[in-house]
């Protein structure tokens, strides 16, 4: 009997080493396309100032981009990220950039269990009602 007891210790002991060696790892573009989409719901921002490349890219395949303009690095447990922009004119940028940073960290954290250190906000443009933004208008602001 006692012989069982112990087979089913070491057992026991097992699984739990299993158990901690178990991780998960979150790509750096996964974090880009929750931020993008966070930033993309903030008022005020134009459009995300990503460069020449992913604008063509954006163009090419019709989709829109949701990680350009957004630089990531992820850790074990920790991320910092920088979000580049273009804002709209007349908008009050340091409201933009507040409510960049809360939407972002809210859902990044809320998505992937990291802890965002940074949220750095980088305004790289203003956007007036009159011209219209294109991949080359980016290029040029960058």
């Amino acid at each position: 009997m006692e012989e069982n007891n112990n087979e089913n210790l070491n057992e026991e002991i097992l699984i739990g080493e299993v158990e901690t060696q178990d991780s998960i790892k979150i790509a750096d573009d996964v974090v880009a396309v929750i931020a993008g989409k966070a930033v993309s719901e903030v008022q005020g921002v134009a459009s995300m100032a990503g460069g020449f490349a992913g604008g063509i890219t954006e163009v090419l395949s019709g989709k829109k981009n949701l990680g350009k303009g957004i630089k990531v690095e992820v850790g074990d447990k920790d991320t910092k990220i920088d979000v580049n922009i273009i804002v709209e004119y007349g908008t009050r940028i340091p409201d933009i950039a507040f409510e960049i940073q809360n939407r972002v960290k809210k859902a990044v954290e809320n998505m992937t269990g990291l802890k965002v250190l940074e949220v750095n906000v980088h305004v790289q443009g203003v956007h007036t009602s009159g011209e219209e933004i294109s991949a080359e208008t980016q290029k040029t602001e960058e």
